[in-house]
């Protein structure tokens, strides 16, 4: 447990960025995985409407530093690859 009034104060801010780091990447995971399910149940349309909302949520979970931005790249690179892979 923290002794000085800083590290209380540090520990209390760790908790409210821990939950907001989840919230972000929970959202995350959320819109990858719905999109995944989509172009693996070969829906092209909704899949590539769902592409902005994914990309959305990436990019604010890079931008709040949950993600990194070589990660956030990556899963967006991935992403688009997978609905080329319907197109095609």
């Amino acid at each position: 447990m923290a002794n000085t009034s800083s590290a209380k104060k540090a520990m209390r801010a760790a908790e409210k960025r821990r939950v907001f780091n989840a919230r972000r990447k929970k959202a995350m995971k959320d819109a990858v995985k719905d999109m995944s399910k989509l172009v693996l149940g070969k829906s092209a349309k909704e899949a590539t409407a769902m592409l902005p909302k994914v990309y959305k949520a990436i990019d604010k979970a890079a931008k709040e530093g949950t993600i990194k931005k070589n990660t956030a790249a990556r899963m967006k690179s991935r992403a688009a690859k997978a609905l080329r892979s319907l197109a095609a």
